[in-house]
């Protein structure tokens, strides 16, 4: 499951992106910071940063995560049509 799954959306400039990010261990003990994006609908790209601690990983989560909140991007829950929500 992602730490957090965000979409940002604007029908005027064509644009329909999502991101994801999440902290996971790796198979050799380590901790990755694992993110993936692109445009809602296709499987986008991954980027995986190995960490030397999950303290460090979440740090660099967080940091992404608050950079994308700055650039639109909002939690995807958010982004659906009132009627559609539970």
């Amino acid at each position: 499951m992602a730490l957090a799954h965000l979409h940002r959306i604007d029908p005027e400039a064509n644009m329909a992106r999502f991101y994801c990010i999440d902290v996971a261990a790796t198979l050799f003990g380590d901790v990755s910071v694992v993110r993936t994006w692109g445009r809602i609908g296709t499987n986008g790209r991954t980027k995986l940063e190995t960490c030397a601690t999950v303290e460090e990983a979440e740090r660099a989560a967080s940091q992404t995560l608050r950079q994308k909140m700055r650039r639109g991007y909002l939690p995807a829950a958010q982004m659906l049509p009132p009627d559609l929500m539970v």
